[in-house]
């Protein structure tokens, strides 16, 4: 059995209570053995193998959740377009600094909603290659002429370069999910809504219909109660995603206060993708035209999803517009834009999004018996919580009680 001891630290265990000033985190053989304050904390056995690490009065949180990523995209690193002029092979080579950027951000869980597939989540949680956890969604779901489809006037046709899978009804989608579903896909990904980087639609227009949301929900389900997670930006599509009967709305940000009360009353989650839209989507030259109108209503809606009181969790789309491991500037987007206190940021980039991933009984807080996904942030978060997108103060992440980044050089 081994025991690491994080002492002299402040806690804030995802929950959502108030922070502990004195607090110990125990880790037992990758899992909390204990996390509070440091009156309370069990005698251990010096006997046995501890390792105790003095944090030096920082920060101690857990592992972060980003629920919306794209790691087989650059970000401001590249061009998407250079994914056509390399073997397959070197793109998957690619995938090591994203992976590594991400979780030493203090990311240990990712959603991806369309890029990678099945494979890279089996090589990271087999130690093949370091990264995040991984749920993988691997295609994203749209009509002809929607958002998942990449054809261009040239008649190239870059659709499945990007991840795209066009359905044009409701046997298709079903067809095309169970296939999805059979390589052991996480969750499913359908574009209900036009979108800003697609070359051939508008975020306005709507994209799959309320019947394919559903019969993708209803595959889902029945295929080892999995889940749907739906691209929707514009009204139309936001209204299919809820009706439908979607997991997660991504984006969002046409929601209207009538739409609002239907997601609490479904127990419907938002990914409000907020730190996307501080920068223009440079991909085609039509996301650059379509960026200024749907980013400004990004920020103008986001608050009042959140008094509304929808389950808001974290993503980023990042590799699309954000780079890989600016992730947590997503907390203090949340803060600026949405109006949540630091804490309820945290909160939603733990626990919320835990919940969101279904994986809530065994992350997202430091609780007896959680795995042990734990991340040192340097310094206060709650007082500054844009200081937790710096990943300077990110000065440790442990992944199952497992070192994966360590820039504050403890002795571990």
């Amino acid at each position: 059995m081994t025991t690491t001891i994080l002492h002299n630290a402040r806690l804030i265990d995802g929950t959502g209570t108030d922070p502990v000033a004195d607090a110990v985190v125990v880790i037992v053989d990758g899992k909390i053995g204990y996390a509070g304050p440091a009156a309370g904390a069990p005698q251990i056995d010096d006997s046995a193998e501890v390792t105790r690490v003095d944090v030096g009065g920082n920060t101690v949180t857990p592992g972060f959740f980003d629920c919306h990523v794209h790691l087989s995209l650059p970000g401001t690193k590249g061009s998407p377009i250079m994914a056509a002029m390399v073997p397959p092979s070197y793109r998957y080579f690619e995938l090591l600094n994203r992976l590594k950027a991400t979780v030493g951000a203090g990311v240990t869980t990712v959603r991806d909603l369309m890029g990678v597939d099945v494979g890279v989540r089996d090589a990271v949680a087999h130690g093949l290659i370091e990264g995040p956890r991984l749920l993988v969604a691997d295609k994203m779901f749209s009509q002809t002429g929607g958002h998942a489809d990449f054809h261009i006037p040239s008649g190239l046709d870059g659709t499945g370069l990007v991840g795209g899978t066009i359905v044009d009804t409701v046997d298709e989608a079903r067809r095309e999910a169970r296939e999805l579903l059979r390589q052991g896909v996480d969750v499913l990904k359908v574009a209900s809504s036009g979108g800003v980087t697609s070359p051939s639609d508008d975020p306005d227009w709507l994209g799959a219909r309320t019947e394919i949301v559903a019969a993708l929900v209803e595959e889902a389900e029945n295929y080892g109660g999995r889940k749907v997670a739906a691209h929707a930006i514009g009204f139309l599509g936001i209204q299919a995603a809820i009706q439908g009967g979607a997991h997660s709305i991504e984006h969002g940000y046409a929601l209207t206060d009538e739409l609002r009360t239907e997601m609490v009353e479904r127990g419907q989650f938002l990914v409000p993708t907020l730190i996307e839209t501080l920068k223009p989507d440079t991909a085609t030259p039509q996301a650059i035209a379509k960026s200024t109108k749907w980013h400004a209503l990004a920020h103008e809606s986001i608050q009042a999803s959140v008094e509304a009181g929808i389950k808001v969790a974290v993503g980023t789309d990042a590799g699309l517009v954000p780079d890989h491991g600016a992730n947590l500037g997503e907390l203090g987007c949340l803060v600026k834009f949405g109006g949540m206190t630091p804490m309820q940021a945290i909160v939603a980039g733990t626990r919320t999004s835990a919940e969101l991933c279904q994986v809530d009984d065994k992350l997202g807080t430091l609780e007896e018996g959680k795995l042990a996904d734990v991340v040192v942030v340097k310094g206060d978060p709650l007082a500054d919580i844009d200081s937790i997108a710096d990943n300077d103060n990110i000065l440790l992440v442990l992944k199952e009680g497992k070192t994966v980044s360590n820039r504050g050089a403890y002795a571990l």
